[in-house]
């Protein structure tokens, strides 16, 4: 059994909104947001971090900044600007073992977010 928390969201087992779901990814707004926006992208595959990404997963990836940018575009951030984070590993911050990317925006970030 998977004790994975974004595993049990994807598979429907913790009741989360969704923004967004296609074949790949589904998106949710962030529990503790950094920002006004902050909304993460979750791979639907338990992928632990960037370097567990294998050859055969190219295809989910292909479309990430695709994702990001409908997302952008939902959260009316598109024009003003906005950004996507990866964190890999525990010493970048990620803080749960299952690929996701950060679309963070919706109000002015330089100078904020410096360790994202």
């Amino acid at each position: 059994m998977c004790d994975c928390i974004f595993c049990k969201i994807v598979k429907g087992d913790i009741p989360t909104p969704r923004l967004y779901e296609d074949e790949n990814f589904i998106v949710i707004r962030d529990i503790n947001p950094l920002c006004k926006v902050h909304d993460l992208i979750i791979t639907k595959k338990h992928i632990k971090s960037v370097n567990e990404i294998e050859k055969e997963d190219e295809k989910i990836f292909a479309s990430l900044f695709t994702v990001a940018k409908k997302i952008a575009a939902m959260e009316n951030m598109a024009e003003s600007g906005y950004r996507v984070v990866v964190n890999s590993g525990k010493d970048s911050g990620q803080a749960v073992p299952h690929f996701h990317a950060h679309v963070l925006g919706g109000e002015d970030l330089k100078g904020k977010l410096q360790g994202m």
